[in-house]
């Protein structure tokens, strides 16, 4: 039985009936993310192909980029410019929790000896907006802007945990469960029964589900209203730390950064 194509970039953007909605700013906005995942050069094609964009819009949305400093092109291949950054900085710059997050995630890792991470939830993956690296335990390198599948992540089962009822059933019903090593849930069922326990003891460890070798550890951030807007973690070589002591010596020292970072948010 053929499986149905997964919906792109290009297909959400049509079925958006709003008039006053600008396909073209919608266009080239998905057109610099297509570079989020490569590290080289791409093609018109190529993004189109990911996009689902036809190529002659992709190769106008590349023109004006171009002219506008954006993006820069060698023959036939594309890379973003160093201005691309303004971007994200605008955010960064202008939101209480990142501006003051980092000092408390430099804590935490000096604290602890290992990585830490501040991250919310964004498009059905985890939105990294602050990090403090101690040490590279990953073999994909992550910094402000890296993204990450929530389901099989610390940061991001805090994070689905404390959704609503009806937009975690969304996402389950949305979401492919895809197994990045042989300890990833990838049973729905099983994954309800791990948000609620998460839910209920207000912490999500993870046992190399994202990555052979990997620990971690989360916890919620909450603004004044108690509800959950951002997630707190620690990483770990598993060689290294036992999940005990994740729990033990960690854990309280991420509850401690998170109830600082909690006052910045509304």
């Amino acid at each position: 039985m053929p499986t149905t194509p997964a919906p792109t970039i290009a297909d959400e953007i049509e079925a958006l009936t709003d008039p006053d909605f600008m396909t073209s700013l919608a266009r080239g906005l998905a057109v610099v993310r297509a570079f989020a995942d490569s590290r080289q050069p791409l093609t018109i094609a190529q993004i189109s192909q990911q996009t689902g964009i036809p190529r002659a819009a992709v190769r106008r949305c590349l023109h004006t980029l171009k002219q506008l400093g954006y993006v820069d092109a060698e023959l036939k291949n594309f890379t973003l410019r160093p201005k691309v950054l303004t971007l994200g900085y605008s955010y960064l710059s202008s939101t209480p929790l990142t501006l003051s997050a980092q000092p408390c995630l430099d804590q935490i890792s000096k604290t602890l000896g290992e990585s830490s991470s501040l991250a919310v939830l964004e498009e059905d993956q985890v939105l990294y907006v602050a990090r403090a690296a101690a040490s590279r335990v990953m073999s994909v390198s992550l910094s402000a802007g890296s993204r990450l599948p929530a389901y099989c992540t610390s940061l991001g089962r805090v994070l689905l945990a404390h959704l609503p009822a009806a937009e975690l059933d969304a996402y389950l019903a949305r979401v492919t469960l895809t197994a990045r090593t042989p300890h990833t849930i990838t049973d729905v069922d099983a994954l309800r029964a791990e948000l609620a326990r998460v839910r209920e003891q207000g912490y999500a460890a993870n046992n190399e589900e994202l990555e052979l070798g990997l620990r971690s550890i989360a916890v919620p951030v909450r603004g004044a209203s108690g509800r959950v807007l951002a997630a707190l973690n620690v990483g770990a070589q598993a060689i290294r730390v036992t999940p005990e002591r994740m729990v033990e010596e960690f854990m309280p020292v991420l509850r401690q950064g998170a109830q600082e970072l909690s006052v910045l948010l509304p």
